[in-house]
């Protein structure tokens, strides 16, 4: 027992020294600035995991996709490219997939491998990683990206060291996509194994990054990847910067004010409470930031919408004048976007008056596929039309949103109440809402919908009927696309889907069971002294290629 007390009391010691260490390390890291070879950034929502397995939001996407590599990602024009794949074939009967591996690539160390080395990551690597995301265990929210396709124990299959497989159940043609998702990131089981240090905050990838140190809440830091298997055209291994520095400043004026002290490289977005300092009603840089920072704009695959709930076994919704269709394409037609993206958006993004599928995907075609523009004549004789007039006025509906789009609602309210439609809007905590949206208690509810994945298939199978909510919120049911998306997701001939798609498309929109409003840009503010970072329509957080000159 004494041997036991004094083991205990040494540890004690050891950690206090490496917590003393550490804070010293970061406090140092803390006064560095921009010509420290570390791109900073700072991530308000805070940062819960880094394991990929939980990738469920931007923040655990953006540190994670440091750390890790996929078979198959995208470039910046959203085209499939090998990663830790060099080549694949499909099957002629579009049921496997098989994949040869790069052989050079190795694991981070870690104190899981033989003398802390990191080993060469194998075929068998990949099995464990899919099979674990599907594995009810590990309750990850990501497990949905095989869930109908794949069988957990029999479909996916490492060949030999270097050739892996994946058999589907039914043809799936866009798996390719799917496997571009940060959820399907490769790991190592020895680490994940390991109990005396958590995978969460020991994390182990191949990446072009690798753990260094986090004190939760305060600071992360990861260094750069002497080992990463990419190298440049000029021969040059990658990253070319020394680590990455994510701060966790909880309000944007605090970002705001760092990025302004060159603390932070860039920022992603602006608040709206300095946004018309920063910006113009046209979206382009005021004159006294003009030469200071460059705005950095590009599409992002994200549409912002307004839902409305359909299930008729909900007696709300038996109630409720938006079982009409006419009343919920008066709606559409009764919202003046372009306004609304000019005043509330100072510019950043373009009125929704397509398909739901966004610019930026091969689906999108603003020829073919006609959305609402702004008619208010036509919006109050489709009320007409629907047994609403002065006399017989549209029940008050209610609208819930955030507190970051009360702003829109009161927009939209006031548009509305032109056409005759009085709305009552309610602002929601997002859980709240999130809570009310699956349960089916909204009939009416702000949401938006971003790319898990460069195809029109994510955007389209929301309103798949078969599908619950999440994603299909509305609970959108109609036999025709039901079997329209059935057939696409078969089709082998990428125009003949790309057609299938956009049929779905103005199927969708002609229902009316949304009110698209924008589709999205992403906006970054970028400190004039760094090169080589790039926006994508995912908004994904790319460091490899990036380079900072000293000032």
């Amino acid at each position: 027992m004494i041997g036991v007390k004094n083991g205990g009391y040494y540890r004690y010691l050891f950690y206090q020294c490496f917590c003393i260490v550490l804070t010293v390390l970061l406090s140092a890291c803390g006064k560095r600035h921009a010509a420290d070879g570390y791109f900073h950034y700072n991530e308000q929502a805070g940062l819960a995991t880094l394991d990929p397995a939980f990738a469920k939001n931007q923040a655990i996407i953006w540190a994670t996709h440091q750390l890790y590599n996929t078979l198959v990602e995208t470039n910046d024009q959203l085209e499939l490219v090998p990663s830790l794949a060099r080549r694949w074939e499909q099957s002629p009967d579009g049921l496997q997939f098989t994949f040869w591996l790069r052989t050079d690539v190795f694991f981070h160390d870690h104190p899981a491998f033989k003398d802390g080395k990191g080993r060469r990551m194998t075929a068998t690597d990949v099995v464990y990683s899919f099979r674990r995301l599907m594995d009810p265990a590990t309750a990850s929210p990501g497990a949905w990206v095989f869930r109908h396709i794949v069988d957990p124990q029999n479909g996916f299959a490492a060949l030999n060291d270097s050739v892996f497989s994946i058999r589907l159940k039914k043809p799936f043609q866009p798996l390719l996509g799917v496997l571009t998702n940060q959820y399907c990131s490769v790991l190592p089981k020895e680490a994940v194994a390991s109990t005396d240090l958590p995978f969460r905050n020991h994390p182990c990838g191949t990446g072009p990054f690798r753990m260094k140190a986090w004190e939760e809440g305060q600071v992360l830091l990861l260094e750069r990847n002497p080992a990463y298997f990419e190298i440049d055209n000029r021969g040059h291994r990658l990253p070319y910067l020394e680590g990455v520095k994510v701060s966790f400043l909880d309000s944007k004026a605090a970002e705001f004010l760092a990025f302004r002290q060159k603390k932070l490289h860039f920022l992603n977005d602006i608040d709206p409470s300095f946004k018309d300092e920063v910006i113009t009603r046209q979206g382009v840089l005021r004159k006294q930031w003009q030469g200071i920072f460059v705005l950095q704009k590009q599409l992002y695959l994200n549409v912002e919408y307004l839902g409305i709930m359909l299930d008729t076994t909900q007696p709300a919704v038996r109630h409720s004048p938006l079982r009409f269709k006419a009343v919920r394409q008066a709606i559409n037609y009764g919202i003046d976007r372009k306004k609304m993206i000019l005043y509330l958006r100072n510019s950043i993004g373009t009125a929704a008056v397509n398909g739901f599928v966004p610019p930026g995907l091969p689906g999108f075609d603003s020829a073919s596929i006609k959305g609402y523009s702004y008619d208010p004549p036509k919006a109050r004789n489709l009320l007409e039309s629907a047994g609403y007039h002065q006399r017989h006025p549209v029940p008050v509906i209610k609208l819930l949103t955030i507190p970051a789009y009360a702003d829109l609602g009161s927009y939209i309210a006031r548009q509305l109440a032109d056409i005759g439609i009085r709305i009552q809007v309610e602002v929601v905590p997002k859980s709240l809402l999130l809570t009310q949206t699956a349960n089916g208690d909204a009939l009416f509810f702000r949401a938006s919908w971003i790319a898990d994945y460069p195809d029109p298939e994510n955007f389209l199978s929301v309103f798949y009927g078969n599908n619950p909510a999440p994603p299909n919120y509305t609970r959108y049911r109609n036999k025709a696309y039901d079997l329209l998306y059935e057939k696409a997701i078969r089709e082998p001939d990428v125009q003949k889907r790309i057609n299938d798609y956009r049929l779905m498309d103005q199927m969708l929109i002609a229902d009316a069971p949304i009110v698209p409003l924008w589709y999205d840009q992403v906006l970054r503010l970028v400190q004039p002294e760094v090169s080589g970072f790039k926006t994508n329509a995912l908004n994904l957080l790319d460091l490899r290629r990036v380079q900072i000159r000293k000032q």
